[in-house]
Parts: structure tokens; sequence; C-alpha cells
């Protein structure tokens, strides 16, 4: 099916602009057209090649798709030593509510990673007041203190004195706070999935160096039988193969067109 695309701006709690693409799915008198909020990984933005290419399959199959930049990422406002997943947080509600306001009501989130995190805590606690029928994850961590943990191990300094550092991820510096540790320690979503009352799918690689694989099973465990378990034969955190991409493009589709319907 034929798609569009369009840049969007909304505003999160702190009066910050954050961008958008939506990726529109041609309009079927037949279907109602599912719309799906995806969250993208730790220091990545929507531009991701992996979150642009799925995005625009899961459109040309039928589902509209709203991706965006968390606080202080891509084109989005703000400064990103000052987020932590808490801001994250705020960030995709944000996004859920300019997406019900201005695209039609939210069916599903999609989260890569980090993002995966912040989908799975946001339909554990406010599913039915968001009108969310669904959730999916994409090598999603089953917790957030994980990479507080990383975060200190690629420079001890961020815990220590004026807890602030520098660390290198993906080819850039990036400035980490005491404060942003402190909030990553502070959450704990496995002790919220359990709350979690609609269907999850969650995909993830026995390969995966980022996120170990072990994480899905602790989170498909935590949630219980609402919870649909892929595992991604090969692929690597950022789905590098066009084949990858495809495949869970288009699973989130077809889960998402399930959950419309």
């Amino acid at each position: 099916m034929p798609r569009t695309s369009s840049r969007v701006q909304f505003k999160n709690p702190r009066g910050l602009n954050l961008a958008g693409i939506v990726d529109h799915a041609s309009i079927s008198d037949e279907a109602p057209t599912p719309i799906v909020v995806f969250s993208h990984c730790f220091t990545c933005s929507k531009d991701l090649k992996a979150i642009v290419r799925i995005s625009r399959r899961m459109a040309e199959a039928g589902t509209t798709v709203l991706r965006y930049d968390m606080t202080g990422l891509g084109g989005s406002e703000g400064d990103f030593s000052s987020t932590h997943f808490s801001s994250n947080i705020e960030d995709l509600r944000s996004a859920i509510d300019f997406a019900n306001q201005s695209i039609g009501p939210v069916t599903a989130l999609l989260g890569h990673s980090f993002g995966g995190a912040a989908s799975l805590a946001i339909a554990a606690t406010d599913s039915r007041s968001l009108g969310l029928r669904g959730v999916m994850t994409l090598a999603a961590p089953s917790d957030t203190v994980h990479l507080a943990e990383l975060l200190i191990q690629m420079n001890p300094a961020i815990d220590l004195g004026d807890r602030l550092g520098e660390v290198s991820i993906g080819g850039r510096d990036w400035m980490i706070t005491g404060e942003m540790i402190d909030d990553f320690r502070s959450h704990d979503l496995v002790q919220l999935l359990p709350s979690l009352d609609i269907p999850a799918l969650l995909m993830h690689s026995p390969r995966d160096e980022t996120v170990p694989f072990g994480h899905m099973k602790t989170i498909a465990d935590s949630i219980g039988a609402d919870a649909s378990t892929i595992i991604l034969h090969g692929a690597d955190h950022l789905l590098s193969s066009q084949t990858d991409i495809e495949y869970v493009a288009d699973l989130a589709a077809a889960f998402a067109s399930r959950l419309a319907n």
C-alpha cells in the first residue's frame, strides 16, 4: 500500500518541542487503521536506520506510525544530560497524547531497547486511561539499573565527586549526570509488569551483545500469559540486516492490525 510521511511537533510537560515523523498508512474502508507510537533506544533518534525502515514498511502494510525524538536528541529541544528514564516516560506520554488528539486513537506502543522499557512502563501503569490495546518491544531491557551500572563502568567519575562525566556511545560523546544515574536506579520495571493487562509482543535476538537475551525471558515471566515472544535468530541489537528489519516490521504490523480489528 502507498504511504505518506509528514513532520510533526508537540510539547512535553517541560514545555520543550519534540520532533516527530508520522508515516501514514493509506486509509482503508475495509478495516480500521492501527496507530503505533514508536520509541527509540538510548542516545538514538527517530532517524535511526532500523526505526525509519520499520516504520515505513509498517505504513506500507497498513499501520500508521508516529516515531519521535526524545528530549535533547535528534530534532527535539532540550539538553540530553538533564534527561532520565522518568523524562523518557513523560516524552512518550506526550507522544501518545499528541497522536490520540491529532492522528487517531493509539492502538499500541513499539519500543526499541530503552524505548521498549519506557513503552512497557507506560503500558503496565496507564493502558486503560490511554486506550492502549497492546505493546511491542524490540531488544528491550528488563530493568534500568543495568544501564546505570554500565555507564559508571564506562566512566567511574559519574558516580564520584561532582557526579558528572562523559561516555562514548555510537561514536559520540554524551554527558551523563548523577541525577540520571539516580533516576535509573529508582525504577523497578519487573515490579510493574505483572500489572500489564494488554497483549505484549517481545522480540529479541540471542546474539544481542548490548542487551543480553535473558532480559526477554525475565520480561515474559513477569508479564505471564499476555506475553508472546519472538526469537530473532542471527539479528544484532540495531537490526543492521534488511531481512531482519522486514521481518520485525511485518510482525509488528500484523500484531497491531489484529489488535485494531
